[in-house]
């Protein structure tokens, strides 16, 4: 799980946190449990996108976008690459 700080670099979210499933099914509970923490910390997720197919689960909270990828897609992505002048955040 990776941590990029996007602020000052990025437009439309301050935060992409990214990390991987082993399996369609693991990535839905995954972003499930995601949004049901989000929304118990007053958090409301803005969008979601991929969540049936569940092999790249996008959840939108503005402030902070959640990347749940498969494992191929994530190295078809590459977002760390793709954003690589971002600072990486320990959690």
């Amino acid at each position: 799980m990776v941590v990029l700080d996007l602020k000052g670099k990025s437009p439309a979210t301050d935060y992409f946190l990214i990390a991987t499933g082993t399996s369609n099914r693991q990535t839905r509970t995954v972003a499930d449990e995601i949004t049901q923490l989000g929304r118990g910390r007053g958090f409301r997720i803005f969008g979601r996108a991929g969540y049936e197919q569940g092999k790249w689960v996008l959840l939108d909270f503005v402030d902070v976008v959640v990347h749940l990828f498969d494992e191929e897609f994530r190295e078809y992505y590459d977002l760390e690459l793709l954003w690589g002048d971002a600072k990486k955040l320990k959690i």
